[in-house]
């Protein structure tokens, strides 16, 4: 079996089909029907991924991910119901490297995992370390320092700090981001990189309005700025 998949979801039907598809593609799968078993589980199987439906009885999926996101950096790809924007952007706010939105393709799904997976593997950027004044990453290490502290990244943040340390100054479009970081560009999910840079942002400490790093070309994209 290859990596240990922690499949969230309260309709047995969900996860009986994802987990199908899971271990067609050889994952051993950990389930899980409500948001207190899933931190249980979280805990005690210290799964590689969690898929996590936002709407879980008890505890639900955007509060599972806080939790697990103040715990560690597992990545997470939720799964919702919901049609709002905005359920979606709180959830990449609190740490998810993506989502789907139901009904999903179960084969797309497993592509998202392998995704994912290969990011936290740091196998999504050539090895090397990257340098911009006082941020350092160290690609093959998968390690982000800032003035010498550990910055605590997800797997898509890294991959992000990574795509631009090694483009200094080339103006990315949202869709090119997701391109690099994901393998596959989906349009129509382009706008979580948006999100993603936020929290990114505020991990570098930066000030939006008048960013060290990471710099907005409204209308476009994004780039890194000069060096500090």
């Amino acid at each position: 079996m290859g990596a240990k998949i922690l499949v969230v979801d309260d309709e047995s039907k969900i996860v009986k089909l994802v987990r199908s598809y899971l271990e067609q593609a050889s994952y051993a799968v950990v389930e899980a029907g409500d948001g207190q078993t899933a931190l249980i589980q979280a805990r005690r199987e210290k799964p590689d991924l969690v898929i996590l439906d936002l709407g879980l009885p008890g505890i639900d999926g955007l509060e599972v991910a806080r939790i697990l996101r103040r715990e560690g950096n597992t990545p997470i790809i939720m799964l919702t119901a919901r049609i709002e924007d905005t359920d979606k952007i709180v959830g990449l706010e609190l740490g998810a490297d993506d989502y789907m939105t139901k009904p999903f393709n179960p084969r797309e799904l497993v592509a998202r995992v392998r995704a994912v997976l290969r990011r936290t593997s740091g196998a999504a950027v050539s090895p090397e370390t990257l340098r911009a004044g006082p941020l350092e990453v160290d690609v093959s290490g998968h390690q982000a320092m800032l003035d010498g502290r550990v910055l605590e990244l997800t797997p898509t943040e890294f991959d992000l700090l990574a795509v631009l340390l090694q483009n200094p100054g080339r103006v990315f479009t949202r869709l090119e981001l997701l391109d690099r970081v994901q393998g596959d560009a989906y349009e129509g999910y382009e706008r979580t990189i948006d999100a993603h840079i936020k929290n990114l942002r505020a991990k570098l400490g930066e000030d939006p309005r008048q960013p060290r790093f990471i710099q907005t070309v409204f209308g476009v994209g994004y780039k890194l700025g000069p060096e500090p």
